[in-house]
């Protein structure tokens, strides 16, 4: 199995930074091979895509209402993805869950192709 855990969430006020860690683990998951997404959730509101970065980390993918900000990159030797967030706004506000799809090698930006996922972490931004 995979086990997926989100790290680094905080209350932080507006135009503060934060990073968010995803940290890695599965007997049989090799974690170089696959790309990671990051995701969130306000409440009352779907679970969205953030950012992904694939398997070697030669390419990422940002939304729109991140880009510019967030900076997703890797370290395959410690199986973990890190979510560097700057310039935050209380829009930010949400649960922000890592995850991983279930085929190693692809890059998929919908979240209906991740299978993996950890129990998320808290990030709230004051005004």
């Amino acid at each position: 199995q995979v086990q997926l855990e989100e790290s680094g969430g905080d209350l932080v006020q507006a135009g503060g930074s934060l990073r968010l860690s995803c940290a890695a683990s599965g007997r049989f998951f090799s974690f170089s091979l696959y790309t990671i997404g990051w995701f969130r959730q306000a409440p009352g509101k779907d679970r969205e895509f953030a950012a992904a970065i694939r398997w070697n980390g030669a390419n990422t993918y940002y939304a729109d209402s991140v880009k510019g900000r967030f900076t997703i990159s890797r370290n395959n030797a410690k199986n973990t993805v890190y979510l560097q967030m700057n310039s935050l706004k209380p829009a930010d506000t949400s649960v922000y869950y890592c995850a991983a799809p279930r085929t190693a090698g692809t890059f998929p930006l919908r979240r209906d192709d991740y299978a993996y996922w950890g129990q998320g972490t808290q990030v709230t931004v004051s005004s």
